[in-house]
């Protein structure tokens, strides 16, 4: 039809709802995924309140954001480039063993009683650094297994399974911090990184086997290769509006609100902070998981810019009043109501990118997005976390949620603007 009629179409008009379910390939690669993500969260339970208790620096929150999400920032196209040119079982194997040898590193200094600051810095940026490793590949895995017309369902619901770790991590985190105290419950975690790289030995696809045709580059790619991706996909206003959308939820809440909920919990928590922690924390994973399954049962939420611009504005004004709330269940769901949200502008903002890449660079356009949405997380650190420690964390993240809003504003006035001078 779309031939016929001379219309270029990305998306498909009637796609299958769970299509990438449906698809035996990427179905055990959903559930892997979710474990490891499910161990990652576990790690940052475990972590987060040990060191809290230990430091009591909210400093140190602050830099737990920084050094865990600027590999994201400097590396990410560099991994991309890694995952055009290599079979991307073997990068996401890496990036799943080198997980699960972060988790032992911290179990042993755990059981030593010798654990210090700069061992948590080292450790935090490892575990940045298999992230950043793990994001390339497994986009391109994705589209290895579903092809073109069923991509949007594998990047949604690879989301949503991603976010069905974050909600379940909280809830295995405080389990294994309760029952096995956090030295063995950190040596448990690793068990949950086995499945999704066992599986990767046994699947044929490598990521690139529906682009066999394709001549990838090899030479060398450094870091700065990053400003030549994004010279060749500025033209395209569309990609650089999710770009810019990606990277303005990371910069300005990003992954701050994990690392700065203790603190929300005790002041929130009149009875118990530990009990009011896991609540939070499992609230705002459950919302991820609500907004995966609503977007991919109804196809509500059609991937544009408009979507992206309208979700991403409503998980700055959820945030933001979750910030400035003193009441605990308005807190629980306002955290629901942001997990929605921000599944969903980050679902829109991957698909876009994953459908408009070309086939050829599709790792490293992955890699530019992932340094966007990832990468500047670590702001967050700074916006959040250390301005946190000068004026409170409740206005730290209240005035980074105003400054998410107007960007947004921003940005869809720039995607507007653009749109219009490129049609005259």
């Amino acid at each position: 039809m779309c031939a016929a009629c001379g219309q270029t179409a990305h998306v498909p008009v009637a796609p299958r709802r769970f299509a990438a379910l449906r698809n035996p390939d990427a179905r055990p690669y959903l559930f892997g995924a979710a474990l490891a993500m499910m161990a990652d969260n576990i790690e940052h339970v475990i972590t987060y309140w040990v060191l809290w208790e230990k430091f009591h620096s909210p400093v140190l929150s602050g830099f737990q954001v920084i050094s865990h999400w600027v590999p994201f920032l400097f590396l990410s196209v560099w991994f991309g480039s890694l995952a055009d040119r290599y079979d991307c079982r073997r990068v996401i194997q890496l990036a799943q063993t080198l997980f699960a040898l972060v988790s032992v590193a911290w179990g042993v200094l755990f059981l030593t009683g010798s654990l210090q600051i700069w061992h948590a810095c080292v450790l935090l940026v490892l575990h940045g650094v298999a992230g950043a490793l793990w994001g390339p590949g497994e986009q391109l895995m994705l589209h290895d297994f579903v092809g073109d017309e069923e991509l949007p369902s594998a990047v949604r619901l690879n989301a949503t399974f991603r976010s069905l770790g974050v909600l379940f991590g909280p809830a295995v985190g405080s389990a294994l911090l309760l029952g096995l105290g956090p030295t063995w419950g950190i040596f448990a975690n690793v068990a949950f990184y086995l499945p999704l790289t066992l599986f990767l030995f046994r699947t044929r696809f490598t990521g690139h086997t529906r682009d066999g045709g394709v001549p990838r580059q090899r030479q060398r790619v450094g870091i700065m290769d990053s400003v030549r991706v994004l010279r060749q996909v500025r033209a395209d206003h569309t990609l650089v509006s999710m770009i810019i959308l990606g990277g303005l939820g990371s910069f300005f809440v990003g992954a701050s609100l994990q690392s700065a909920m203790p603190l929300f919990a005790s002041d929130l928590g009149s009875e118990s902070a530990g009990t009011a922690y896991g609540i939070l924390l499992f609230a705002n994973g459950a919302g991820g998981v609500l907004g995966g399954l609503v977007l991919e049962a109804t196809g509500w939420i059609k991937p544009t810019v408009l979507s992206a611009v309208i979700s991403t504005g409503l998980y700055g004004l959820f945030t933001l009043l979750f910030a400035v709330t003193p009441n605990y269940p308005l807190a629980v769901v306002l955290l629901v109501a942001g997990g929605v949200a921000n599944l969903a502008s980050m679902s829109v903002g991957q698909t876009v990118v994953q459908l408009m890449a070309p086939p050829a660079d599709r790792g490293r356009v992955i890699g530019v997005y992932g340094m966007s949405a990832n990468g500047l997380r670590f702001g967050s650190g700074v916006t959040v976390g250390l301005f946190g420690a000068v004026v409170g964390i409740h206005w730290s993240l209240g005035l980074s949620s105003a400054a998410l809003c107007v960007g947004t504003l921003l940005a869809a006035w720039f995607a507007r603007s653009a749109s219009a001078a490129a049609a005259v």
